[in-house]
């Protein structure tokens, strides 16, 4: 029995690599919740231990999962929309600069339907440790931008005259595919009957394509280093790259009183290669880590058969430049017409422009419910603040992590012991942002998005 589980957890996680799609998060680009039991109440629950997934979430409650083998997949959705409003500027030149005009445009993003994995599988050791694999796919910025125009002087103050382009930014089809496959090793061991640690070496696959922005090529540290004579070869359409890295994530789990369980986990930023193929344009030359991230459950065990989650979320998104540095740094780069003088701030460059993106909070209540021998419900709320500020925009059409509240549901059957079928749903409403367009102030910017996923997934016990 063992050998075909062995065999099993080898093959869903070769399958779970090649089959991570890309997807768009719903906490910024962080999903709202990893597992399906964990989704369904919101992501709380970081301190009600119940599958091998759950380490994901805290290490330390590896010794409370038994020994199984859990696979699911979610099927997820995600609406995105945006409109640029008429323009006073319509890509002129003037005494501040020359404007870039953004449509006026109405559009819907195409690909809205993916696939993300997870797999984890336990096994508790005889001095009251445990260790675990656990395999998850989680998506980012994802953006399909078909259709739309952008008006500007293609050489500033030059002959050539002001002209209309096809696409969001005046360069072709637009939007951006950014995803990730983790692979996490846990250990954990129980200090005593109250209280266990539990630490994860994580390794991480992410992928990235950009499409649509060789307009900003004039913004970039290697147009501008060479005087304004050599285009960047690794900024747009340089299809799909691939960057690899790693990290740590340490957690505990602690019973005060027979009612109360507390849960705390800490994940150091993730330390990724370049993606060198976008090196134009992403800060540091393609530098893409993920944020460091910290979250702490509350699980108040009321009865038998109801246990009542609060817990707390917190994402370090401003210490990744790439995403949290303003873009307003760009104006500094030599060569964007504003009389800035810093190569760093340009795309690219140590310092270079981002997406401006905060840190983000997320606070999320859940509730189990066993209802009898075979079936369990659960509920769940998050709220956390979008972390695009709103001028802010012009970038964040490729990245409209606008997304604040989740309502969630879902159920375990066991009609066999050892063996659940779960499920999980999860909507979140349209949340919409309005700004002015950084490169023309004259017109607004609105993106929004709401977003539906349901997943499904099946434990053995052994």
């Amino acid at each position: 029995m063992n050998k075909k589980l062995n065999w099993l957890t080898t093959i869903a996680v070769v399958t779970g690599l090649c089959a991570a799609g890309s997807a768009y998060a719903t906490n910024g680009y962080f999903t709202h919740g990893i597992g399906t039991k964990n989704k369904a109440m919101a992501g709380s629950g970081i301190a009600l231990p119940e599958d091998a997934i759950d380490v994901v979430n805290n290490p330390a409650v590896a010794p409370f999962v038994g020994d199984q083998l859990i696979v699911g997949a979610a099927l997820f959705s995600p609406i995105r929309k945006y409109q640029t409003t008429d323009s006073l500027a319509n890509g002129q030149c003037g005494p501040q600069g020359c404007a870039f005009t953004i449509g006026p445009n109405n559009i819907k993003s195409d690909s809205n339907y993916f696939v993300i994995p997870h797999i984890a599988k336990s096994w508790q050791l005889s001095n009251d440790s445990a260790w675990a694999l656990s395999f998850y796919g989680r998506g980012g910025m994802n953006t399909d931008w078909n259709g739309g125009t952008a008006t500007f002087d293609p050489d500033g103050p030059g002959p050539a005259p002001v002209t209309t382009f096809d696409g969001t930014y005046g360069f072709g089809k637009a939007g951006v595919n950014y995803s990730q496959a983790f692979l996490e090793a846990t250990w954990a061991k129980k200090m005593n009957d109250n209280l266990s640690l539990g630490i994860s070496g994580i390794l991480v696959a992410q992928m990235f394509k950009a499409n649509g922005v060789g307009s900003f090529a004039p913004y970039t540290e290697t147009f501008a280093a060479s005087g304004g004579m050599t285009m960047p070869s690794n900024l747009s359409n340089n299809g799909t790259d691939w960057a690899f890295g790693g990290g740590l994530k340490v957690g505990l789990h602690y019973l005060p009183t027979d009612r109360v369980s507390l849960g705390l986990m800490y994940q150091t930023k993730i330390w990724m290669g370049e993606f060198d193929d976008y090196s134009d344009l992403f800060a540091r030359q393609g530098d893409m880590d993920i944020p460091a991230d910290l979250k702490f459950g509350l699980t108040f065990h009321a009865n038998e058969k109801l246990d009542l989650n609060f817990d707390f979320e917190y994402i370090w998104y401003s210490d990744i430049d790439s995403v949290g540095n303003p873009i307003q740094l760009l104006f500094n780069c030599p060569t964007a017409g504003a009389g800035g003088t810093n190569l760093s701030n340009c795309l690219g460059g140590d310092n270079g422009g981002g997406f401006g993106w905060e840190n983000m909070a997320v606070y999320k209540l859940g509730a189990k419910y066993k209802a009898g021998e075979d079936w369990t419900w659960r509920f769940g709320y998050s709220y956390g603040k979008q972390p695009i500020p709103t001028d802010q925009m012009t970038f964040n059409i490729l990245a409209p992590g606008v997304i604040e509240n989740h309502f969630t549901a879902g159920f375990t059957l066991e009609r066999t012991p050892g063996r659940q079928f779960n499920m999980s749903f999860m909507y979140a409403p349209n949340k919409k942002v309005t700004g002015p367009q950084n490169f023309d102030p004259s017109q607004n910017v609105s993106f929004e998005m709401y977003q539906w996923e349901m997943e499904a997934s099946y434990s053995w016990r052994f």
